[in-house]
């Protein structure tokens, strides 16, 4: 194995730990030395991957959202769902799991958001980036069942969009201290199969 492709499987190692540690602990509640002893890699290192701790965290963000967007867009591209169907079945699949896990973590964007969003302006950046490619996909699937007329087309599929981010965020929120997952299924109830529902 080359020097650079090892260096690239600690650099992933150090995003993931990165990921965890951020989603638990919150950003100032993480300190390098924490990731870097997890992963085993000596602290001088850190710096050989990462300019300092605030670009590590924008990273940490373009890291943790990738998987998101994979798959929501899988369940796009099934050719047997239409677009109002995927959207539905993707946030199933994340009750489901957020249900398993007993209701940890939440959204880790989310929660940069409130401890990093007005701090950070390279966090800020990487944030807003990665809403806006979450939002932009959902976007497509709400234009295309607009097409396939299971949507309303009153409304701006961007404004819609937004609705979902938005609420999804705050229905999270709202999880984690009630330590229930009825505030998420009652956000795919009133949007999904309600609000959005073309009459």
């Amino acid at each position: 194995m080359t020097i650079i492709a090892k260096k690239q499987i600690k650099r992933e190692k150090l995003l993931d730990q990165g990921v965890q540690m951020l989603m638990n602990q919150g950003y100032h509640g993480t300190g390098i030395k924490d990731i870097l002893d997890v992963v085993g890699i000596p602290k001088g290192s850190f710096y050989n991957y990462f300019a300092s701790k605030e670009i590590f965290a924008a990273e940490v963000i373009s890291h943790y959202i990738e998987p998101y967007i994979q798959r929501l867009d899988a369940h796009l591209q099934n050719p047997g769902l239409d677009g109002l169907t995927a959207l539905a079945s993707y946030y199933a699949e994340l009750i489901n799991e957020i249900e398993r896990t007993e209701y940890k973590g939440g959204c880790l964007l989310g929660n940069l958001m409130g401890e990093l969003g007005d701090t950070s302006e390279i966090c800020r950046r990487s944030l807003k980036l990665a809403l806006e490619r979450y939002r932009n996909l959902q976007k497509s699937a709400l234009l295309r069942a607009q097409q396939e007329g299971t949507v309303r087309e009153d409304l701006k599929a961007e404004m819609m969009a937004d609705l979902l981010v938005d609420n999804w965020q705050g229905a999270l929120l709202r999880m984690k201290i009630e330590q229930s997952v009825h505030p998420l299924q009652q956000f795919v109830e009133t949007l999904l199969a309600d609000y959005f529902l073309k009459k």
